[in-house]
């Protein structure tokens, strides 16, 4: 009955080794490949830690398969072999305080640079720090994304940080031309919510009475999920939208149809013949 216990309490750690090795092939993972050369940086310092978590569960849960097992020997009727009793040892103390220590200063300072150019503007690529395409303001529930206008050339103008009379927008639908970096800013109007692209690996809060910039690089054409990543209301399963990547020549062409379906008056003009 003990070595039963035994098994018993490793069929888990081991069921879960399992589920963790077949949960790619059942879609139990991250939602695809990241769609970003920085989302792509940051899979791998999730996989960094994931190789270094395994291998310390896999030790712990094999030491302990064996102190359970070899105790439960120990215990067999007619066994005289006795337990190993040990009270305090300084040298094992050092060497698991130390140990652990060691790989959580190696994997902070492992990832600083990744995190340095996700988070903070002067590290941002300088061709976006300066110049956002967009503003996205959250609210209870949806994102309101401001655009700034085109020129008569049909040239997108520069972002101003006050609304503009030119100023273009939509709901829960934020366009950006892909295959290169872009900024947007980032706010909200009431409570915190989360910005948040699964598939480029991009979360940031959007902190009541702060704009904050987030850069990200969609590095193929292509529509994917912006949802809120807070829990900010009851409706806060509603905040869906889209985030639409396109080549620069379509971005600037919708951001014209945009301009013309904004202004559009609702007038007709016919001519004189009909």
């Amino acid at each position: 009955m003990k070595r039963f216990w035994v098994l018993f309490f490793m069929f888990w750690p081991l069921l879960a080794l399992y589920v963790c090795w077949v949960a790619p092939a059942y879609d139990w993972w991250f939602p695809g490949a990241a769609a970003s050369p920085l989302g792509q940086r940051i899979d791998d310092l999730f996989y960094l830690i994931l190789i270094i978590t395994t291998v310390v569960f896999i030790g712990t849960q094999a030491a302990l398969g064996y102190v359970l097992w070899t105790g439960a020997q120990r215990s067999d009727e007619g066994s005289e072999e006795r337990a190993w009793f040990s009270h305090g040892s300084h040298n094992l103390e050092v060497i698991w305080t130390i140990v652990p220590a060691g790989v959580l200063l190696f994997i902070a300072l492992y990832q600083m640079d990744v995190w340095a150019e996700y988070r903070i503007k002067t590290s941002f690529p300088e061709e976006v720090r300066n110049d956002p395409i967009a503003e996205v303001t959250a609210r209870q529930f949806e994102w309101r994304i401001r655009y700034p206008g085109v020129d008569a050339e049909g040239n997108p103008l520069p972002l101003m940080p006050d609304p503009q009379p030119t100023d273009l927008y939509t709901v829960n639908d934020l366009h950006v031309p892909s295959g290169r970096p872009v900024m947007i800013n980032l706010r909200t109007d009431d409570v915190q919510h989360s910005f948040f692209l699964p598939e480029l690996r991009v979360k940031q809060d959007a902190v009541p009475g702060l704009v904050i910039p987030v850069w990200f690089e969609a590095t193929k054409s292509g529509e994917y999920a912006l949802l809120c990543a807070e829990l900010c209301g009851w409706g806060h399963y509603k905040m869906k939208a889209r985030l639409v990547a396109e080549s620069e020549t379509s971005w600037q062409t919708w951001l014209q149809e945009l301009k013309a379906e904004q202004e559009f008056d609702g007038v007709v003009e016919t001519s004189e013949e009909e």
